[in-house]
């Protein structure tokens, strides 16, 4: 029986359009019920507010809870990360609700040995480690306290701000004069720390206390000290602007704008903004009480001149030592980081053999710098915000920062001196923004460079197999 028009207008409709009646449901089984998701929602959000808390950026906290979800069948999680709390949901087929939980984050407190720790426990989890297993682990590392104790924390700032000395070529004397300086700076923001009262404030005392150890310094000429003569107070405070500027996150606060983590990395740039300010109205302070007793300090004309190069290579692994061990890093991250200024610190002395100016080299050296930390990290299972931070601090610039504070305070009368300081301190604020946003284009460059590695050594792994 041959077909009929119908049949043929049948069949070319479903050439045409699919069946909807004929097609599968594809509608997930809610394998997960509702109190083990909140357990591994729990762990994920744990995981994600002790890395921010400890230094990791915004995007990378994101991932990773996403990571840890995954590696446990939640899939998909939506998180919303900001500067000070963490919100995690997951709707699961079915239900009348989402899956919701909220963490606050209370400040942040630099310590890379426990986000060297999490990282391990995030590559054991996407391995296969129980949920059971892993929430303790997750547990006993966020009760882990700081790998060193005050005093050694105290010696490293006090080490980093000897480093930049070295770095300015000074002698013996001067290092001696910038390791009490910074040590005093260091203790008493300590003990403020631990009477509670606001980190601006406490910057603002350390600022006062470097600056006045910097202006008593001349007066040991009268003690027949031949190296006396040669000291020079700028290179003290300079070196105490670099040890309170240390702990500021620029790269992460530039990294977190650029990756569209807005208010992350506005509440970031605001403490950045805030901290420095207390440093700013600490030195000018200082500058004021030495002026009013008679031991002010006339502003130098030109740049304080670094030292030989070698003593730059060497202050500048110094610094990285001193950062790493004031930020609870271990062994390996100390090591790591003092190649990586070395690095970093090459790339800044070629780009200014080459004629560029000291804000671009700056910002060269940072990427060169970061871009090799990003690449090497994975390698060698390092945190790479940790090494990035140390290889860069050496290209801060404390000094410029003390020669426009102090032209602005000596002024006077005199509108060239002033506008000389003004002019000072913008070129300082260009470096700081160069070294921003040098070391967060090495970052997003050598990330797909890490991740062809990475796959490169999978297949390799597997090839062997």
């Amino acid at each position: 029986m041959p077909p009929t028009p119908g049949r043929w207008l049948s069949s070319l409709r479903r050439l045409v359009h699919t069946d909807d009646t004929t097609s599968l449901d594809t509608t997930l089984l809610p394998v997960i019920d509702e109190a083990l998701a909140s357990r591994i929602l729990d762990l994920a959000i744990r995981i994600g507010e002790t890395m921010l808390v400890v230094g990791a950026p915004a995007n990378e906290v994101t991932l990773t809870i996403v990571r840890v979800c995954g590696a446990y069948g939640l899939d998909p999680v939506h998180v919303d990360v900001t500067y000070n709390s963490i919100t995690i949901a997951h709707s699961r087929p079915g239900a009348s609700h989402p899956t919701t939980l909220l963490r606050v984050v209370r400040g942040s407190v630099p310590d890379h040995a426990k986000l060297q720790r999490l990282q391990a426990l995030v590559t054991e989890v996407t391995g296969g480690l129980a949920l059971d297993d892993a929430i303790a682990r997750c547990r006993a590392i966020r009760r882990l306290p700081f790998r060193y104790r005050p005093a050694i924390v105290i010696a490293s700032q006090a080490t980093l701000a000897a480093g930049v000395a070295i770095m300015f070529g000074a002698n013996w004397l001067a290092l001696v004069l910038s390791f009490i300086a910074a040590a005093l700076a260091a203790t008493t923001q300590y003990v403020m720390a631990r009477a509670r009262v606001p980190y601006f404030f406490a910057q603002i005392a350390g600022g006062f206390v470097l600056t006045v150890v910097a202006a008593l310094s001349p007066l040991l000429r009268y003690t027949g000290i031949e190296a006396a003569a040669a000291i020079r107070p700028s290179v003290i405070v300079a070196s105490g602007i670099v040890l309170m500027l240390a702990g500021l996150t620029v790269v992460g606060a530039a990294q977190d704008a650029i990756d569209g983590y807005a208010l992350t990395a506005t509440g970031r740039i605001l403490e950045l903004t805030t901290q420095t300010l207390g440093v700013v109205l600490g030195i000018l302070a200082g500058l004021e009480t030495v002026r009013v007793l008679g031991l002010g300090m006339s502003p130098p004309s030109n740049a304080l001149p670094l030292g030989p190069v070698v003593f730059q290579f060497v202050g500048a692994a110094v610094i990285a030592v001193a950062v790493a061990v004031f930020n609870g890093a271990g062994a390996r991250i100390i090591v790591v980081s003092a190649a990586l200024s070395l690095v970093a610190w090459a790339g800044y002395v070629a780009a200014t053999g080459l004629g560029f100016e000291v804000a671009a080299a700056s910002g060269v050296g940072a990427f060169i710098g970061s871009f090799v930390g990003i690449v090497v990290a994975y390698r060698l299972h390092v945190p790479s915000v940790a090494i990035t931070t140390a290889a860069i601090l050496p290209l801060v610039p404390g000094a410029a920062v003390f020669r426009g504070l102090l032209g602005i305070v000596e002024s006077g009368d005199d509108p060239a001196v002033l506008m000389t300081g003004v002019t000072t301190l913008a070129g300082a604020a260009t470096i700081g923004i160069a070294l921003a946003v040098g070391a967060s284009l090495g970052i997003y460059l050598g990330q797909p460079v890490r991740a062809t590695l990475s796959s490169v050594t999978r297949v390799r792994a597997r090839v062997r197999r």
